[in-house]
């Protein structure tokens, strides 16, 4: 067998419409990760498709120093929707990549090395992104990483007070923790951060690469809570399945950065699809959509588990950013759920199922999710 993949799953994935993808037998699975929250339009969807193929017939690649118009044009959109005063977009291909921009902007506009992150973070892959991420079976095997980073315990503002100093470059923190088990921060504990980074003279970075693009129900999550931060990085959903990652910033930090670049950063055919997203997210107010499925779903499952005493522990999260904490353990589970009941999910850790619909399904596909667990944990 060629190729070099890890972890590779037992279906072979063909096709894929809306909600749904399609075995190369035919056998069809109601899509309920979307690839971590990328499909956050379904898949194929018709305006992104056709932006793709109407960039490709006319450019398909410049280096990011020429004006492109497409490019420009995602510039403007992702500065006037971002929250607050932030106003500086630097585009790449991946949320690692997103983060470790935002590693090296917090460090030069500041002058200062050490970077505070969260117990059960999850950043990115590579070796500076690493460095932020808390499992050791991430980067047990690739190191030494980037060094300055000190973790604190997620949600424990009195931790964060003691860590933040006047040698702090950068608070990292994701609003609602997704690989770590979909833990949400409190609205009082992300303003306590936006506080002590304000009086430290450090950068706040909220990691919004998978609660972003109104899965939430709000198009950043931040948003929710009324903080904003210095510095937000976004990827997954924001080109509907085309590899592309932006790291926002304020003026204080844009200012302050020394040089960066990549030579894939931006390019036309991803702008193009990035654009048709993000129209399509904001026209038809799929954050609000997201916001009003996502209770649905919540109420249901919870009513399920109350009804048949089904093994779960806890449901919680916000909008279709989903996780139902179960006894048995999810890895079992989410077999069961894609083998028996064509229902694709992913793991949050060793115990949580992570539901990161498209935000474009209804409270049908909601209803087949919940008889699904139900089947599975009864």
């Amino acid at each position: 067998m060629s190729g070099f993949v890890f972890n590779e799953k037992p279906i072979t994935i063909d096709a894929g419409e809306g909600a749904y993808l399609y075995a190369d037998d035919g056998t069809e699975y109601l899509d309920f990760g979307a690839s971590y929250a990328v499909a956050a339009l379904g898949h194929s969807h018709p305006a992104v498709v056709s932006a793709i193929q109407e960039q490709a017939a006319k450019l398909t690649y410049v280096q990011a120093s020429y004006p492109v118009e497409v490019r420009t044009e995602l510039y403007e959109k992702l500065a006037t929707v971002a929250p607050g005063d932030i106003e500086n977009v630097w585009l790449c291909n991946s949320g690692t990549e997103a983060n470790e921009a935002a590693m090296k902007f917090a460090r030069s506009a500041t002058g200062r090395e050490k970077i505070i992150a969260t117990k059960r973070a999850f950043h990115g892959r590579t070796l500076g992104s690493l460095a932020l991420t808390w499992k050791q079976k991430y980067k047990k095997p690739y190191e030494p990483v980037a060094g300055g980073v000190e973790f604190v315990t997620y949600g424990d503002a009195e931790e964060l007070a003691e860590a933040v100093d006047d040698e702090t470059a950068a608070v990292f923190l994701e609003p609602i923790q997704g690989e770590g088990g979909i833990n949400p921060a409190t609205a009082e504990y992300l303003q306590t951060a936006r506080d002590l980074t304000e009086d430290a003279g450090a950068a706040l970075v909220f990691d919004e690469i998978q609660t972003g693009m109104g899965r939430t129900g709000s198009l950043w999550a931040c948003e929710n809570v009324g903080v904003v931060p210095d510095i937000l990085t976004s990827a997954k959903g924001i080109a509907n399945g085309l590899p592309l990652g932006a790291t926002l910033c304020a003026d204080w930090i844009a200012d302050g950065a020394a040089s960066h670049g990549s030579t894939f950063s931006g390019g036309p055919v991803v702008c193009a699809a990035a654009n048709a997203t993000l129209d399509t997210i904001v026209e038809e107010d799929l954050p609000g959509h997201a916001a009003a499925v996502g209770d649905y779903l919540t109420s249901e499952l919870e009513a399920v588990v109350e009804k048949h005493d089904l093994p779960v522990r806890d449901v919680r999260g916000d909008g279709l950013m989903v996780g139902v904490e179960v006894k048995r353990g999810a890895n079992r589970t989410l077999k069961h759920l894609a083998l028996s009941e064509q229902l694709l999910a992913l793991p949050a850790g060793r115990t949580v199922v992570r539901f990161l619909p498209p935000l474009i399904i209804d409270e049908t596909h909601a209803d087949r999710a919940v008889d699904a667990m139900t089947n599975v944990l009864s």
